[in-house]
């Protein structure tokens, strides 16, 4: 995890208003590998193991305790490669700085993005780390629902419609405008709920949609 995105992040018991301080007990070339995150507000720590940052409420106890095992590098795939350039021209990023946001099972792609669009930070959100840490990757376990991250801390978001109303109210809320949001998977209703809170719709075909605030936020 980098160390930059530590100030993006926070409580998921005390909610987005409420940042956690850093603990970290192995820091090497800006990121954290091994550490915590703690809440000043509840006092309560949240684990960071391998680069990954549990922060789910309650903690996991699982987590805590997780030996890391030594990290090997999964192999680049050409055909994630070429998915990562596709979500990456949704997004509508060619070059950094920034944070990019993958949700859900895209998340996967984080490595393959942050190889393919310079200068950016690529936080990869869901109930697993991707197998790919890559060099600009922070991996973020967390709820669908509650999301630990500030308001408009992301430049790019990208997020599967499987995640609900609550999910996609999430990444409205952590996406920083004029920045797009890539919902994938989407069905009929997603374009509609973008619209009616607010969001520009850019485009809408074949499971995707992808929207933009209708000015900078």
């Amino acid at each position: 995890m980098h160390i930059l995105l530590t100030d993006a992040l926070t409580c998921p018991r005390c909610g987005p208003a409420f940042g956690l301080i850093l603990l970290a007990d192995h820091l090497a070339e800006r990121r954290v590998h091994e550490g915590s995150l703690g809440c000043a507000n509840c006092r309560e720590q949240y684990p960071v193991r391998a680069r990954v940052a549990a922060l789910r409420y309650p903690p996991s106890p699982q987590a805590a305790a997780a030996q890391p095992e030594p990290y090997v590098q999964a192999a680049h795939s050409p055909a994630d490669a070429e998915e990562a350039l596709r979500l990456a021209a949704l997004l509508g990023v060619t070059s950094g700085p920034g944070t990019l946001l993958l949700a859900g099972p895209q998340a996967r792609l984080a490595a393959a993005l942050a190889r393919a669009v310079p200068e950016v930070e690529v936080a990869a959100l869901g109930a697993a780390a991707p197998a790919d840490l890559g060099a600009a990757v922070s991996p973020l376990l967390a709820e669908p629902a509650r999301w630990p991250l500030r308001d408009r801390s992301a430049a790019a978001v990208a997020v599967p419609a499987g995640w609900g109303d609550a999910g996609l109210a999430e990444a409205v809320r952590v996406l920083r405008g004029p920045g797009r949001l890539v919902v994938y998977d989407a069905d009929a209703e997603a374009a509609a709920w973008l619209r009616a809170r607010g969001l520009t719709v850019l485009l809408d075909a074949e499971g995707f949609v992808v929207a933009s605030p209708a000015r900078p936020g």
